[in-house]
């Protein structure tokens, strides 16, 4: 566990290559421990490794099934490549795993509006912000949600709140709503 705390640490600091090897030797000396492939495949994911993110996430998911953030990875990743509808599955997962785990119920609707399911879209955003109020990027998701539906004082309120609470929402956004205010 000694070379997994190294590494999440290591990870914090932005040193990501030691942490690697950090993961790599945590791996050997526990390779039951889920929690370092989950890690790894992080590493991966914002390397662009996108290969190397989903296998070490399946590995995870193989060793601890039970384990939410492997699937909530692997949903994300997925969005991240414009594949949602594979991620549907990891994200519904991941939340019946831990019905309380927020990331994985934006990043399924960020699935569902790509999909073109806006209701069911701005169902997991509504969610999302039941777990937590002021939590920006479900705030963003709903008011692209609702921008699409043409709801505008709906889109307008959440984009408000998501740069409230620190989110970057695109210049082009800001300036689609404009004409709305």
């Amino acid at each position: 566990m000694t070379h997994y705390n190294l590494a999440i640490g290591l990870i914090n600091e932005g040193k990501h290559d030691q942490a690697i090897e950090e993961l790599r030797a945590a791996i050997d000396s526990s390779p039951t421990l889920g929690e370092a492939y989950v890690a790894l495949g992080g590493i991966h994911f914002h390397k662009g490794d996108m290969e190397a993110c989903v296998r070490l996430n399946e590995q995870a998911i193989r060793i601890r099934p039970r384990l939410c953030q492997p699937y909530g990875n692997l949903g994300f990743a997925y969005v991240q490549q414009g594949e949602p509808d594979k991620a549907l599955e990891y994200l519904e997962k991941a939340i019946s795993i831990n019905p309380q785990f927020i990331q994985a119920h934006s990043t399924l609707a960020s699935a569902y509006f790509m999909l073109g399911r806006i209701d069911e879209s701005i169902a997991a955003s509504k969610k999302a912000l039941e777990l937590d109020e002021k939590f920006a990027i479900a705030h963003n998701n709903l008011a692209l949600a609702y921008l699409e539906k043409g709801e505008y004082e709906k889109a307008i309120e959440h984009c408000d709140n998501a740069v409230a609470y620190g989110f970057d929402v695109p210049a082009e956004f800001l300036e689609e709503l404009e004409p709305h205010r």
